[in-house]
């Protein structure tokens, strides 16, 4: 299968430093390697309704709720690009994942089967040069990643507050030169045991 990149920019401001070093890497890729980008910032989701104990959820259809599943099912990668707003991902990029839930239960997809064994990449920028503080919104993307069966390439992270910053911030842009070049593994949850791939 080809690779097709989905980047799902996660940030309330347009050109932020998460998208500037999400870019930095991109710029890496092959040429023949597509790529998606979606602003959830101009195209916002609905709040999630979980419908589980109700009735099953409807493919989406003609709206970003529908963009985004349709970019998400395509995609052999998938880059969640959130800054770090209190040391998790965005409320854009949670809802995106929130969407997930009910993917997972619309007749018809096959959703955790469609992306089990493709990859989940971040990318995200923090005020705090401490990298440490990103480890929650690491947490989330990793943890993700294991229950759909997904590799997990880790999370590309840059330092930056005002517009622009994470341009001079030397170390993040020389890992964004390899970041997207190596295989991902895929992703264990903390008390897994066995091999994930098994």
């Amino acid at each position: 299968m080809t690779r097709r990149f989905l980047f799902v920019l996660g940030s309330s401001r347009s050109d932020g430093n998460t998208e500037l070093l999400a870019r930095a890497a991109a710029e890496q890729l092959p040429d023949h390697v597509e790529q998606v980008w979606i602003d959830l910032a101009r195209h916002p989701l609905p709040d999630f309704e979980d419908l589980r104990h109700d009735s099953d959820h409807v493919r989406p259809k003609g709206d970003n709720t529908a963009l985004l599943l349709d970019a998400t099912l395509a995609a052999t990668d998938i880059v969640i690009a959130s800054p770090l707003y209190w040391y998790s991902v965005s409320a854009h990029t949670k809802r995106y994942l929130d969407h997930w839930s009910g993917w997972l239960r619309t007749p018809g997809l096959d959703f955790k089967q469609t992306l089990a064994g493709r990859t989940l990449w971040g990318v995200t920028a923090l005020a705090h040069p401490e990298e440490e503080a990103a480890e929650p919104l690491t947490g989330t993307l990793n943890l993700s990643a294991a229950y759909m069966g997904m590799r997990f390439g880790g999370v590309l992270l840059g330092n930056g507050s005002k517009p622009g910053d994470v341009l001079h911030d030397s170390a993040a842009l020389a890992r964004a030169k390899t970041f997207f070049a190596r295989k991902a593994p895929f992703a264990r949850f903390p008390f897994d045991t066995q091999d994930a791939a098994a």
